[in-house]
C-alpha cells in the first residue's frame, strides 16, 4: 500500500492499494465517468435506487452520477492553500462526539448526493481518501459495495497504526522512511 499526493501541499492523498494501477480517488472518478459500469451499477441495485431516491429511469440515474461526479472532481480541482477541508470530509459516524485517533470520514459533493467518498483524517484538515461508492441505503452495512468500503477504511487505519502513523508528523516520516 502507498500514497499518492493529490493536492500538492499535502492536504489530500489518496491510497494506491497493491496491485493496483490507479489510486482509490482516480478509480472511483473513472467508475463514475463510466456509462457502461454506471448502468450495470445502477441496474443491479435498482430496487434501492427505486426505493430510498425514488428514480425510476437508470438513464436519469446515470446522468445525476456524472453531474455530481463533474461537481466532486471541480471540488477537488479548485481546492485552494486556505480551503478547509474539514468542510468537505465529515466523521463517517453522524453521532461522532470527539476527536477519534485516524477518524474515518466521508465526503460527498452536495447533500442530496449519492456518492462518497471515504478517508482517514489525518489531523484537522488533512486527509487519506481510501475508495468511494454509490450509496443507496441509510447504512453502509446494508450492502456489499458499501461494505467493502468500510472494510477498507479499516485495512489503511490499520496498516498506518501498524506502521507507527498517528497524525501528520509520523505520516511525513513515513513518506521520507519508504521513499529512502
Amino acid at each position: 500500500m502507498t500514497f499518492d499526493k493529490v493536492i500538492e501541499d499535502g492536504r489530500l492523498w489518496a491510497v494506491r492499494y497493491d496491485n493496483d494501477s490507479d489510486n482509490a480517488l482516480r478509480r472511483v472518478m473513472l467508475q463514475w465517468s463510466d456509462a457502461g459500469w454506471l448502468a450495470d451499477f445502477f441496474t443491479q441495485n435498482f430496487d434501492d435506487l427505486l426505493s430510498y431516491f425514488r428514480i425510476t429511469n437508470i438513464e436519469d440515474a446515470i446522468y445525476q452520477t456524472m453531474e455530481d461526479r463533474d461537481d466532486l472532481a471541480c471540488i477537488i480541482m479548485d481546492i485552494s492553500p486556505d480551503a478547509d477541508l474539514d468542510q468537505f470530509f465529515r466523521p463517517l459516524d453522524n453521532n461522532s462526539a470527539g476527536e477519534i485517533l485516524l477518524e474515518k470520514d466521508k465526503g460527498r459533493p452536495h447533500r442530496r448526493s449519492w456518492l462518497r467518498l471515504y478517508a482517514i483524517k489525518l489531523k484537522a484538515g488533512i486527509y487519506i481518501i481510501t475508495g468511494g461508492a454509490i450509496k443507496l441505503t441509510r447504512t453502509m452495512q446494508e450492502r456489499q459495495h458499501t461494505l467493502q468500503e468500510l472494510e477498507k477504511m479499516e485495512k489503511v487505519r490499520n496498516f498506518l497504526l501498524n506502521e507507527g502513523v498517528f497524525d501528520e508528523d509520523s505520516f511525513q516520516d513515513y513518506q521520507k522512511e519508504i521513499e529512502l
